[in-house]
């Protein structure tokens, strides 16, 4: 089987761009490719017109030559009206934001002052607590008496009558 051969074909576009395209073609009648496998070859490529071009790259905006306006025109006059307000505009939003940003910020330094001086409180009053409880724990274990084997009798509690009444 023989390799099939390429021709290429250019075909000029009004953009100033050409396109090659490949083509492929059998070597011999006997040895003819499938119709799927020949559109594979066929691979369509851009490239400029005039190699010396600027890589075909456009400018960006900012180097493209603006036409000249005439800064006394009165459409030149209202165009800068229009975007001094709207430039004015943005600037009092601006503010507007970074003012309620600000308020927001000393709403939650505030929140977090009330809720650190409540942790304090609280703090204290779990150390109260705990220190009654453990005081009461020490009590109870100090009043509890083994039982006597001392005539059967059960012990007495605090201060209680002897006699279970």
């Amino acid at each position: 089987m023989s390799r099939p051969q390429q021709a290429k074909l250019t075909t000029a576009d009004h953009n100033g761009v050409s396109v090659i395209q490949s083509q492929a073609h059998a070597a011999s009648s006997s040895s003819s490719l499938p119709a799927a496998v020949a559109g594979l070859q066929q691979v369509p490529q851009l490239v400029p017109a005039d190699p010396t071009a600027a890589g075909g790259k456009a400018p960006p905006p900012s180097k493209m030559k603006k036409p000249s306006v005439d800064k006394d025109s009165e459409e030149y006059r209202q165009r800068r009206e229009r975007n001094n307000l709207a430039v004015k505009k943005s600037r009092m939003r601006s503010k507007q934001k970074a003012m309620d940003t600000q308020q927001r910020v000393n709403e939650l330094k505030e929140e977090n002052e009330r809720l650190e001086a409540k942790i304090k409180l609280l703090s204290k009053e779990l150390s109260v607590l705990k220190d009654l409880f453990l005081e009461h724990a020490h009590n109870l274990a100090d009043n509890v008496q083994p039982p006597a084997a001392v005539d059967g009798a059960s012990p007495v509690p605090n201060g209680g009558p002897a006699n279970g009444q």
